[in-house]
């Protein structure tokens, strides 16, 4: 792969990061209860909680909700990651990256 090649892939593999960064996930539990937004890139946007629909008298429940909406959301864009990568790995490889 010459050095234009390689230039010009980095560039696309940039450009998909930037898309990632972008991309909103949203996950909910305990019927919506917890919500949790992460971006493409793994990075926790925002937890809301509804205090509406949470029991202050098991609190168990709410770390267990938060603790499965945060997994979820992380699995989930790792899973987005990756396809959205997957065109690239190959070629990334041979970059040495």
């Amino acid at each position: 792969m010459s050095k234009f090649d390689q230039a010009k892939m980095l560039m696309k593999v940039k450009k998909l990061q930037k898309e990632l960064e972008k991309e909103i996930i949203t996950v909910e539990t305990g019927d919506g209860a917890v919500k949790v937004e992460i971006t493409g890139e793994q990075k926790i946007k925002k937890v809301h909680i509804d205090p509406e629909k949470v029991d202050l008298d098991d609190i168990g429940e709410l770390e267990r909700w938060v603790e499965d909406a945060v997994k979820d959301a992380i699995q989930q864009s790792q899973k987005l990651a990756a396809e959205k990568m997957q065109p690239f790995m190959g070629m990334l490889g041979n970059l040495g990256l």
